[in-house]
């Protein structure tokens, strides 16, 4: 897990959350081993020799101190990444006990950890498989932590990715996923206090949402939820069974409403532009969640604040695209590291998908 971890950021694969999800990865695992700079020599010794090996005829000598230095570049970041993360839950696998299609190219994967993952309803956790050795996406559970241990991902097979299609497509029960640690992405409770929420969710940015759901359902903080969920067409949706228990069971502070963006064929009472559903649903106070497609959160960070949200009530799950997010993510973990169990998770509780799909 260590090295084609390393190797793959070595290589510099991956889209900017990707990238993050694996240094995430890697500075939780170089704080476990207790790795010191001193180490640096050994591991691009071993990372060199195994790339030697494997190249065959295309290793050229010189690419010997491209790949020493890489390491040694890659370790100070983790370095880096062990310091601003600190100590919390580590890196740990989990056997597939369920892959379900939900809906077409989506699927409702089950995990059982082989130790207890300690996360919070809304947070985000790296998730490889050793199908693609190294190669890290973000995940949000869709439940809150349950008594059996088990976490549920929904997951979108996206159009030239890497990873999606393999975790929808192939993965079968019975196999092993590796998780990193769960980590804040702008989707807690906490900033909320006791407001109300507003939760706008866009295809498999469901799952943060309907955890927030589930957190509020075992939280004594009773409050009012309106859960927006949007979707291209009545068959992009997914998870309506879920959605529909979730209502029956608890219709007297929550409230599920559908948003379809293009499908003339459902009722025009439900057609619309999720956002602007949403913003019909928008009550003064309300704390404002969202979590979706870069392009949805894009918009949302656009045009949320000029249609009335005020800030400190809006929330936003990050998606690494601007720098400035990924600088005020660092610096959260550095005032705060994320240790075990939070206040605000329900009973025996500790801690999109990151916004939009899994690439």
């Amino acid at each position: 897990m260590f090295f084609s971890t390393l190797g793959q950021i070595v290589a510099g694969r991956g889209d900017p959350a990707g990238r993050r999800a694996a240094l995430a990865v890697m500075g939780r695992m170089y704080r476990r081993f207790d790795l010191q700079p001193y180490h640096d020599t050994v591991i691009a010794a071993a990372v060199v020799d195994t790339v030697r090996r494997f190249a065959g005829a295309s290793w050229v000598p010189e690419q010997a101190g491209q790949w020493e230095k890489g390491c040694r570049q890659a370790l100070r970041l983790s370095e880096r990444a062990a310091g601003t993360l600190g100590d919390g839950p580590d890196v740990t696998v989990a056997e597939v006990v369920g892959c379900e299609a939900a809906a077409d190219g989506v699927a409702v994967v089950t995990v059982l950890p082989v130790r207890r993952l300690r996360f919070l309803s809304g947070q985000a956790v790296p998730v490889c498989t050793p199908r693609l050795a190294g190669r890290w996406r973000w995940l949000s559970p869709a439940n809150a932590p349950r008594a059996d241990g088990t976490v549920e991902f929904h997951v979108r097979a996206v159009a030239g990715g890497a990873v999606s299609p393999v975790l929808v497509e192939q993965v079968v029960p019975g196999e092993m996923l590796w998780l990193g640690p769960p980590l804040d992405v702008g989707l807690s409770l906490k900033c909320a206090g006791d407001a109300d929420l507003l939760l706008a969710a866009g295809g498999t940015g469901l799952a943060p949402l309907r955890a927030l759901v589930e957190q509020v359902a075992g939280s004594p903080v009773r409050r009012r939820v309106t859960l927006v969920v949007g979707s291209r067409t009545l068959l992009d949706l997914y998870d309506a069974v879920a959605l529909d228990k979730l209502q029956q069971a608890h219709g007297d502070w929550l409230t599920v409403v559908l948003a379809f963006s293009d499908d003339p064929d459902v009722e025009p009472v439900v057609q619309g532009n999720l956002l602007s559903v949403a913003m019909y649903h928008h009550r003064p106070g309300q704390a404002v969640y969202v979590c979706g497609p870069p392009r949805l959160m894009e918009a949302a960070r656009q045009w949320l604040p000029l249609a009335g949200v005020a800030s400190d009530e809006l929330h936003l799950a990050m998606t690494f695209d601007h720098a400035l997010e990924t600088a005020r993510w660092m610096l959260s973990h550095r005032a705060s590291p994320l240790t075990g169990p939070q206040e605000d998770g329900p009973a025996g509780s500790a801690a999109s998908g990151m916004a939009g799909d899994a690439t």
